[in-house]
């Protein structure tokens, strides 16, 4: 009987291993750009033609191999990186598959140069789909260069679903971008077809890297993310609240300094900005997490571009509060001053400062007011804290100045407003709720079918919000409590815009995360002291006051700042000083 299973020559098996290893030029450029990484280079060069169909040349100045080593490397499963199963739960190189090289040989027309320090001499290889063609003498300095020619030569069916050239040069500029993100303090260069795409010197921290790759004024949009928890890091940058908008969005994220892509930690991190931003905006995140070896396994992707953690839960809540948490801090308000700062932290463009207590952060000014504040008050006061208060000025009914140490701050009254109303609402509904005030001559109020639907559904989240509602019959409901936020409050008009907005729909309440979310949103916008209403010292001072307690103080509801802060440095250029 005719044997049906046989052993597959090496060719052949090395053709089906490059199905899963390259499955594109950028592909190469990803294998072999690892592989100068783990040989410690410090300027890896890649250049490509023809959107690398044509050529792929990567050359870098790491360790380099000695000949026996180097033909080593050609075998599959050969590798430097591991020797026992165990290893793989704590590899910290990028490349241990041991499949790269031969995979990508057997696709092409492969020439190395290598060169250990050890030896007199290196070595040049030449391969020919997979077949060793020539070994030499080569005369080089230490490290290795890889040159790809004619990827997918022998493999036409492979060939024809390759992109067009530009398509496939911006995957490979792409990969290229996320690895020199990863490695600050690597220089890296791209060429294609001798157009210089990327020249980048070493950096001193990622924060330096953006500002090579995108410029200073996107760099300076960014703050720095910090959290530990159970063992686990994780620093980083991401956009200011006031920067992100809606389109491209830049999302890097690192495993123990390995890239890899994830839904999920990116779902996560937008959560964190929740309440900040407007509905549809795409904020820039570059996080690096740091995880113990055995909690997250990298060997899960034939191209290493997917992880699995042992629990990933806890890595998206750990990247949903340390983004919440750097969104608190004074670095992440709106600024007239674009340009970058230098970095004062391994990870940052600008550091936030510890966060402090409301007391604490209002030390930042160095005015005080002068005479006790008088009238009547819009907003429930804070405890008396002895801290130097600032001297505050309303300008044009809409916005309040406030003098710091280092500038000015411009309060936007109706943004600031909603962000105390928000939390005070979402305080009250964690405490049971908040009562509202007993009107003398309750409202009565004729509403669409759907918008009185809408309230007998909210009924009791209406009620622990403070306002206490009732059907009267028919499409008709009486109102006999309300919400006392402010002197100038119009309960009437503010309940019918919220009911409105809570019926057929908009991006605010689109944004929130439930019904909880949703009311306190509403309320909080319709009910907030207006642009354009006058206010008393007092108000000002417990407006200002209210806003640093609050979680998230440099932002309203709808993601609009609540506060641009205005340098010393910024006001010196505009007057030329």
């Amino acid at each position: 009987m005719a044997r049906r299973i046989h052993i597959l020559p090496d060719a052949v098996a090395n053709q089906i291993a490059a199905g899963e290893v390259v499955e594109r030029p950028a592909s190469v450029v990803k294998e072999l750009v690892e592989n100068a990484l783990d040989a410690r280079a410090t300027r890896v060069e890649i250049a490509v033609e023809r959107g690398g169909k044509r050529r792929i040349r990567v050359s870098d100045d790491g360790v380099g191999m000695g000949r026996e080593d180097s033909l080593l490397c050609l075998d599959r499963h050969a590798t430097s990186k591991i020797s026992h199963a165990e290893d793989l739960k704590g590899i910290r190189t990028f490349g241990f598959r041991g499949e790269a090289v031969p995979s990508i040989a057997a696709v092409s027309r492969l020439t190395m140069e290598t060169h250990d320090a050890d030896d007199e001499v290196g070595t040049r290889i030449v391969m020919d789909g997979g077949r060793i063609a020539a070994v030499d003498d080569f005369p080089r300095q230490r490290g290795t260069t890889m040159e790809i020619r004619n990827l997918f030569f022998n493999a036409p069916a492979r060939a024809k679903f390759l992109k067009s050239v530009s398509a496939e040069t911006r995957a490979i500029s792409e990969v290229v971008t996320s690895l020199a993100l990863a490695n600050p303090r690597v220089g890296f260069s791209l060429t294609s077809d001798d157009r210089v795409l990327l020249d980048l010197a070493p950096a001193a921290d990622a924060g330096g890297r953006v500002a090579q790759i995108w410029g200073g004024k996107d760099a300076g949009s960014l703050v720095s993310v910090t959290g530990e928890a159970g063992g686990m890091e994780i620093e980083g940058l991401v956009q200011r609240p006031d920067a992100a908008q809606p389109g491209l969005r830049r999302a890097h994220l690192f495993v123990n300094g390995r890239p890899f892509r994830s839904a999920n930690l990116i779902r996560a991190a937008e959560r964190g900005y929740r309440t900040t931003i407007p509905h549809g905006a795409r904020p820039w995140i570059f996080l690096y997490v740091r995880v113990p070896g055995g909690e997250v396994d990298v060997n899960v992707h034939p191209a290493k571009a997917e992880v699995r953690f042992r629990d990933d839960s806890r890595v998206e809540e750990l990247v949903e509060t340390a983004i919440r948490a750097a969104l608190d801090h004074e670095a992440s308000a709106a600024t007239f001053d674009s340009s970058p700062r230098g970095p004062s932290h391994p990870m940052a463009v600008r550091e936030p400062p510890p966060r402090e207590a409301p007391e604490a952060q209002m030390a930042l000014f160095t005015s005080s007011m002068e005479g006790s504040p008088s009238g009547d008050a819009g907003v429930a006061p804070l405890p008396v804290v002895e801290a130097p208060r600032p001297r505050l000025w309303q300008v044009l009914n809409t916005y309040i100045l406030a003098e710091t140490r280092d500038g000015i701050l411009i309060v936007d009254q109706h943004s600031a407003h909603e962000r105390v109303l928000f939390q005070r609402l979402m305080d009250a509904y964690e405490a049971g709720g908040q009562t509202g005030q007993r009107l003398l001559f309750p409202l009565t109020m004729r509403l669409t079918q759907a918008e009185y639907r809408q309230v007998e559904e909210l009924g009791g989240l209406l009620g622990r919000a403070g306002f206490e509602v009732e059907g009267f019959g028919g499409d008709t409901v009486i109102v006999h409590a309300v919400p006392n936020p402010h002197p100038y409050f119009d309960a009437e008009r503010a309940f019918r815009e919220m009911i409105d907005e809570l019926t057929h729909g908009s991006e605010l309440v689109r944004s929130a995360k439930n019904q909880h979310e949703r009311i306190a949103m509403t309320f909080a916008c319709k009910g907030a002291i207006k642009a354009g209403q006058r206010l008393s010292p007092r108000e000002m001072q417990e407006l200002f006051d209210e806003l640093f307690a609050t979680e998230l103080p440099h932002h309203d509801v709808h993601g609009r700042p609540t506060i641009v802060r205005l340098s010393a440095a910024e006001l010196e250029r505009k007057f030329g000083r």
